[in-house]
């Protein structure tokens, strides 16, 4: 493949990369950090893509991988946390909601919040996601089962039938 035609294919692909990368990390600037080296990843090894494969699942494997290293070897280094300044709520209902929903996905353990991403963001279906993140469909679907509470019991959502969030699109 040309590597014209390769990066006009990935330019296609960018905006779902830095949803799932700013889900991932919960930051922008690590989030545009991730998407940059994705990319640089992706075509640094271009030809290891097969041109009847999904690119967009391709690239978001690679992304994935990448994170995951990043989660690897901050393990050994020193965690700084940020603390939210109250001097400046949300003035409207909605943008409390939306910071309520964005600390419970980013309060979920790093699996949950992947496949959470994948499956509600991202739109992929359950066995390309679980063919993604490398695991049987059951594993996956367990996975979202236990976000989706999650997320309804930390924002207040639960419903006494098991209804739970379904789809961020």
């Amino acid at each position: 493949m040309v590597m014209a035609d390769f990066l006009e294919r990935i330019e296609g692909h960018i905006p779902a990369l830095r949803r799932f990368a700013r889900g991932l990390t919960r930051d922008a600037e690590r989030a545009d950090d991730l998407v940059q080296d994705c990319l640089e990843r992706a075509i640094r090894h271009r030809r290891l893509w097969r041109p009847g494969g999904a690119l967009k699942s391709w690239l978001l494997r690679i992304m994935l991988n990448i994170w995951r290293n990043d989660l690897r070897a901050a393990r050994s280094r020193p965690r700084l946390v940020a603390v939210d300044d109250p001097a400046t709520p949300p003035a409207q209902t909605a943008a409390l909601e939306l910071a309520e929903l964005m600390r419970a996905v980013a309060a979920l353990p790093p699996e949950q919040r992947a496949a959470l991403l994948l499956v509600a963001v991202e739109g992929l279906s359950y066995a390309e996601a679980a063919n993604l993140l490398n695991i049987p469909r059951g594993t996956l679907m367990s996975r979202l089962y236990r976000a989706r509470r999650a997320l309804a019991a930390a924002t207040g959502h639960e419903r006494g039938g098991g209804g739970t969030i379904r789809s961020v699109k």
